[in-house]
Formats: C-alpha cells, sequence, structure tokens
C-alpha cells in the first residue's frame, strides 16, 4: 500500500542527493502535480530553489493571481514570467494536435532554459507523474512535460538537467503527497487542467480570440459543476460550425461548444459523469447568453477508453 508519508521522507533525501548543492527552478502551473513538486523541492533543497509560473496566455481565468496567492500562503516566493506572445507565435498556424503540443513543448523549455540561465541554475524541477510518460510511450499522445522518454536531451538541448520527483505516481498518489504536505483542499482537490492550457482546449488554430471564448466558457462549466463529484469537467470549442438563431431571430452562423465531465481515479481510465437535466440546461443557458458567438453547446457522453479524456 503506498505510505505518503514515507514518501515524502525519501523523495526529500532523494532531492538532496539527486540535486545536492546546485540551483534549481520548478516551473509551477497551480495545479496539484506541480506544486506539490515545488514543496517538496522547497523542503530539500531551500534557497537553492526558484519557483516561476510562466503567464502562457493559455491558463484558466484568473490563474496567474490565483497561483501567486497560494505560494504566497505557503510562505514560497514565487516568479509571475508573461510570455503570452510567445506561445501564440510559436502556435500560430497549426491545427494538429501533436504539432500544437510539440510547438507548446518547444516554446516551454525555450522560456526555462533562458529563464534557468539567467538566474544561474543548472536543474528544473517538473511535476511529471506516471500517466504523462505512460501516454507518450504508447504513442497516445506526447505530453509536454517528457523529455527522456522520447530522445531529447535537456542538457544538451535546453541547458538544463530535468528532475522529476513523481514520476512513478499517479495523480491519486500525487493528491496523497499534497495532502501529507499539508497543501490546502484547494490544490490537493483541484481538477487536473493539461500542461499545454487550452491550446488543447480549442481544436483548430490557436488564437487569442478563440482562447478567450474557451476561457469564459471552461469558467462557466467549472462554476456550475463546482460541487458535482467528479475528477474533470471542461468545454472544448470545436472548429465546425452550425446554423443558429440570434436574440433578434436571424440567422447566426456561429461556434459549436461540447462539454466533458468525467469520473476517474488515475486518469488512466475515466467514464463520462451522470449530470442532470437542469445541471446541463443551466451550462447551455449560461454558454449560449454569455457567449453570443456559440449556437450550440453538445455534452460529451464517451468513456476512456475509446475516448481519451482531452480532446488533444
Amino acid at each position: 500500500m503506498f505510505d505518503p508519508e514515507e514518501f515524502v521522507e525519501n523523495k526529500v533525501r532523494w532531492l538532496k542527493d539527486e540535486v545536492g548543492g546546485r540551483k534549481s527552478v520548478v516551473a509551477v502551473s497551480g495545479g496539484v502535480d506541480s506544486t506539490t513538486t515545488a514543496v517538496l523541492g522547497h523542503i530539500a533543497l531551500g534557497k537553492n530553489l526558484d519557483v516561476v509560473f510562466i503567464d502562457d496566455g493559455l491558463m484558466r481565468e484568473g490563474e496567474p493571481s490565483r497561483v501567486s496567492k497560494i505560494f504566497e500562503q505557503l510562505g514560497i516566493k514565487i516568479e509571475v514570467r508573461k510570455v503570452d506572445e510567445r506561445f501564440f507565435a510559436a502556435l500560430k498556424g497549426k491545427t494538429d494536435p501533436e504539432e500544437k503540443r510539440r510547438a507548446f513543448r518547444d516554446i516551454f523549455y525555450r522560456c526555462l532554459g533562458e529563464i534557468t540561465k539567467e538566474m544561474g541554475a543548472s536543474c528544473l524541477l517538473q511535476g511529471t507523474i506516471a500517466a504523462d510518460i505512460v501516454e507518450t510511450r504508447k504513442g497516445v499522445k506526447t505530453q509536454h512535460n517528457v523529455l527522456e522518454q522520447i530522445g531529447i536531451d535537456a542538457v544538451q538541448e535546453y541547458g538544463f538537467k530535468v528532475v522529476e520527483p513523481l514520476k512513478e505516481l499517479y495523480k491519486h498518489e500525487v493528491r496523497a503527497v499534497a495532502k501529507e504536505l499539508g497543501l490546502p483542499r484547494e490544490v490537493f482537490d483541484r481538477r487536473p487542467f493539461p500542461g499545454p492550457g487550452l491550446a488543447l482546449r480549442v481544436i483548430g488554430e490557436v488564437t487569442p480570440d478563440r482562447v478567450e471564448k474557451v476561457r469564459k466558457v471552461t469558467s462557466i462549466v467549472e462554476e456550475e459543476t463546482a460541487e458535482t463529484s467528479c475528477f474533470q469537467s471542461f468545454a472544448v470549442l470545436m472548429q465546425d460550425r452550425a446554423t443558429g438563431i440570434d436574440a433578434e431571430g436571424d440567422r447566426n452562423y456561429g461556434e459549436i461548444v461540447v462539454v466533458r465531465v468525467v469520473d476517474s481515479v488515475d486518469a488512466m481510465t475515466a467514464q463520462p459523469t451522470r449530470l442532470s437535466w437542469e445541471s446541463m440546461k443551466k451550462i447551455e443557458e449560461r454558454i449560449v447568453g454569455e457567449v453570443p458567438s456559440i449556437v450550440r453547446v453538445l455534452y460529451d457522453i464517451s468513456p476512456k477508453p475509446p475516448a481519451t479524456i482531452e480532446f488533444e
């Protein structure tokens, strides 16, 4: 049986041995994986660890300020780097999911390479977990935070050594470690969010306008399912369009959104959550009412497998 207390003790000792006295950086996103990694690193490395948040413009609504507040409460200094223009430039014109993932991964690590060099660091701590590695190895999809397993030498390519203290754990085990470390419920119970963020929830080309729409819709879905027992809830902006009717009764050839809510333990399998009709109708009414360009809202009932949790 997994023992989170024993894991923390062993991993702190391992980090001290693995990193030694070298200066390190940890990139956090606000999720349980990266936050747990940062706290473990802080315990093991102390002042030799710098915490950074890459504001790529692809996060949930209000995420930079939320993450900053959490780390302030934890007593850990964090630096926010706003680099959204670089990410949108890297994703421009790309529509294939794997191409988008690779573009995100490259600009993400190039930004971190510049930051580690600037800070005099030689190691990067990151919250890679077992599910990321399994899906990448099997060719399901390339996770942005997996390098070694696909033959990329981070030291040679980006200028730092990657250190992954959680890579043998699955999501439910990471949550247990987070609780053991005393992290707040809003961290250890938080629903997962993909590393490349809303770039994977915009089917087709990623533009600031399309990301802003799916950010708003995601916020609505998360608010309306806040009390729902589920693993993850989000929305996807489709590339296709459908005919609708606007408030004046005129034709509105608008956009389509798919809502996805699933139950899972380790993210390796998942089942669609049975929302009540009242819940689904409230979500639809808010989306169409608050984002006028959207004329149709669908609910995804696909399990994993054959589907994946995210669309891309």
